[in-house]
């Protein structure tokens, strides 16, 4: 079964442009997976996490996927050991890549190392904002608010600014 899922990209350390560029490269030759659309590039400041980390490169990649959401976690997991992603102690530290599944069709996964949709895509501006390049009337699976209603309602967007290089697809 062919589902439609919306993949989270950042990176904030190094050549950020690198990492996501080779991911999405690495994103697009995985069997199972069909990339459909990639939304614009944001440059935003980071959240949470410890201080002085560097401002991230965000965007969205929209998919095909006939991967089951489990194995889906594990290849982005692999994309991003490959790029480079090192082992952080922390939580929200600064990354080279990080590849996250904002959503999987309309499904709810609820397992100890995977919960879709992202429990904190609504709060945040860095993944709503690409997210409404590519679907702006995708209602949340659990909330039935689409994408532009969570990003309008948004009280904190920070600073930030959309870039004009394109990734690679």
């Amino acid at each position: 079964m062919i589902m439609v899922c919306y993949i989270g990209v950042g990176s904030n350390i190094g050549d950020r442009w690198a990492y996501i560029n080779k991911a999405v490269v690495l994103f697009k030759k995985t069997p199972g997976i069909r990339l459909k659309k990639v939304s614009s590039v944001y440059e935003t400041k980071p959240q949470g996490g410890p201080r002085g980390q560097g401002d991230y490169l965000n965007l969205v990649l929209k998919a095909d996927c006939s991967l089951e959401p489990g194995r889906l976690l594990k290849v982005l997991q692999r994309i991003e050991k490959k790029v480079g992603r090192k082992p952080r102690k922390r939580r929200c530290a600064a990354r080279e890549i990080d590849l996250d599944i904002l959503l999987y069709g309309g499904e709810r996964i609820e397992e100890k190392d995977l919960k879709v949709p992202h429990p904190l895509m609504q709060d945040r501006f860095f993944v709503l904002k690409p997210l409404s390049d590519l679907t702006p009337r995708l209602k949340h699976p659990l909330s039935g608010r689409n994408v532009l209603e969570m990003l309008l309602s948004l009280r904190e967007r920070g600073r930030w600014r959309k870039c004009h290089e394109e990734i690679i697809p």
